[in-house]
């Protein structure tokens, strides 16, 4: 199997600019979000579908303490 253009759940989370807790989450709760396939017990992401889904999905702004 060719896994170019993959990216195992931390490389995952360093593109979303999340924790990787975050990304599992993601798969199970958001519908919409770029469903991993399995090389064994890891879970590998098309880095191109996660660059779309952040496209469309911004990270939110944290509140800053003023």
């Amino acid at each position: 199997m060719n896994l170019d253009g993959y990216v195992p759940t931390e490389e995952a989370a360093e593109i979303l600019g999340v924790k990787v807790a975050s990304v599992y989450l993601y798969v199970r709760r958001l519908e919409g979000f770029p469903q991993p396939i399995h090389i064994g017990r890891t879970l590998m992401f098309e880095k191109a579908a996660l660059l779309a889904w952040r496209e469309k999905h911004p990270p939110r702004r944290r509140k800053t303490e003023s």
